[in-house]
């Protein structure tokens, strides 16, 4: 593990598909809808500013990508106040593919940062737990939409 100056959100996950398949889920928002979020404005890419919506909740957050390397990495940031998201995409063996999610940059006191990346890191396990089913079995898990079944808490 990494050491870090600032704390980070850490999540991980295989998924049993090509590398260019699990890339191809988080990049197209007419994939991504199906694990994640419920409306995405367009495809990331470099340079671009699109905005995700989740509409169970009524919240929204504009994503602007730093950087992608097709099949390998993503670099965007995202929320209020702006964080910084890196997704690497690694190739395994049997066409498989190891994601990484690391989200850092939170903003307040010590705690306050503690507490937004263990939410982060809670919330993107669900995310890759999601696009895990989805991809390898077809499945809509609705992981998302039911972590907060009375809507989100207050901060």
């Amino acid at each position: 593990m990494e050491v870090h100056e600032t704390p980070t959100a850490e999540a991980g996950m295989l998924i049993r598909r090509p590398v260019a398949d699990v890339f191809e889920a988080i990049v197209d928002p007419a994939i991504t809808t199906k694990f994640w979020f419920t409306h995405g404005s367009d495809r990331l890419d470099s340079g671009k500013k699109v905005r995700w919506e989740w509409r169970m909740y009524g919240v929204s957050t504009t994503v602007s990508v730093d950087e992608i390397v097709k099949d390998e990495k993503i670099v965007m940031q995202w929320s209020d106040p702006t964080t910084t998201v890196v997704w690497t995409f690694t190739a395994m063996p049997e066409n498989t593919t190891f994601v990484e999610v690391r989200n850092f940059g939170f903003a307040g006191s010590a705690d306050e940062q503690v507490k937004q990346a263990i939410g982060s890191t809670s919330g993107f396990s669900l995310v890759l737990a999601g696009a895990k089913a989805w991809l390898e079995q077809g499945l809509t898990l609705g992981l998302i939409g039911d972590r907060h079944p009375k809507g989100l808490p207050a901060n």
